[in-house]
This record gives C-alpha cells, structure tokens and sequence, in this order.
C-alpha cells in the first residue's frame, strides 16, 4: 500500500489534466509547464517514484492547488473539473479490467516515444499521436467524457487533438491513484484527508 503522499500527488495528476482539457475547451489556453509534465508522465513507465512520473513536485503544482479548491473546505468547486475527474478514475477502472486495450495504448505510446527524439514533448505531431491513442481506445468505453467549451475553441483539430491527449494523461495518473490504493469514494468520502495533504506538499514547494 502506498502513503497518503503518493496517493495525492497521482489525484493531482487527474485534477490536473481534467482542469488543462476544460480550459482549452472553454478558452482555447493552456499553461505549458503543467502540460509539459502531464504529457511526460504518459512515457515514465518504470519511475521509481510517483513524484518522479510528473519530474518532480512542481510538475503538478497546479493540480495541488486544483485540489486545494475543489476539496479544501474553502471551496470554489468547478463542478465540470470534478466531473471530469471523477470520469477520469471511473475509465481507469473499466481500463484496468481490458489488458487488450492496455497493450494497445501502451504500443502508441511506444511508437510515441520514439517519435520524442525527433520532435519536442508538445510538438502538434506528438500531440495528434497521443490524441489518436485516446480516441482508438479509451473513448470507445463507456461513458464517454464530453469536454463542453466554445464552439470555436472546440472545433479547432489542435484544440482537439491536445484536450484528448490530456485525458489520455488523466488516466495515467488515474492508473497510479489506483495502484497506489486510491478509490473512487475515498475522493468524496475523504475530501478533508486529500485537500489536508496537499496543503502540506503544496508547502514544499
């Protein structure tokens, strides 16, 4: 079993990539550092630690302080973001129970990562790959995620391409929430306990 650490930092990594695919969606924006990390988690397979999958703490600075606000007790919930999320870990579940599926996306990701030596991390190349991935698989599950926004953010092929890459994102780190003995409820039920341990990690940073 993994520490409550380890759990929040990988939560973090929902959060955050829930919040980045919202935020294209609505403003056509995105913050580089933070998808920098979420897109590099995708390739740290064998890392040695949770923290390492994201290069650190600061990789998901913005998903501490996401979970600051949506379960600290001073809320300013964004309701869409935590239903996103909670999307997000429920996929991960049916994921997990589809070992054809898990071997497909871990060959795009392969075939990705080599693709990393000629491109940089966010090139439109390596994003439109990754996107590709998340619609062969994981958007053939049910139920689908529907990322709302503006029309005209949501029907530029970029846009697209970087919001379904970063769910693909979401589930790795909804991947790690779950190996590291991470549940469903213990989101709702223990709301106080995460946004208590964010606070602290937060505080390293």
């Amino acid at each position: 079993m993994k520490s409550d650490r380890e759990r929040c930092i990988a939560l973090a990594g929902v959060f955050q990539a829930a919040d980045m695919a919202a935020k294209i969606a609505e403003q056509g924006i995105v913050n580089t550092r933070s998808m920098e990390a979420s897109i590099h988690s995708l390739f740290k397979i064998d890392a040695e630690s949770v923290e390492q999958v994201y290069g650190g703490l600061q990789g998901v600075e913005s998903g501490l302080r996401l979970i600051q606000q949506q379960l600290g007790e001073k809320r300013t919930d964004n309701v869409l973001v935590t239903q996103y999320a909670i999307a997000l870990l429920h996929l991960e579940r049916k994921l997990s129970k589809n070992s054809t599926m898990q071997q497909q996306i871990q060959q795009g990701i392969r075939l990705a990562e080599s693709r990393v030596e000629h491109f940089h991390l966010l090139h439109p190349n390596i994003i439109a790959q990754l996107a590709d991935i998340y619609t062969q698989s994981i958007s053939t599950l049910k139920p689908r995620i529907m990322v709302k926004g503006d029309p005209l953010h949501l029907q530029n092929p970029d846009n697209v391409n970087r919001i379904r890459s970063l769910l693909l994102a979401g589930i790795r780190s909804a991947m790690l929430w779950r190996q590291c003995g991470g549940g469903r409820w213990q989101v709702l039920l223990g709301r106080k306990k995460i946004a208590e341990q964010s606070r602290r990690l937060l505080h390293i940073i």
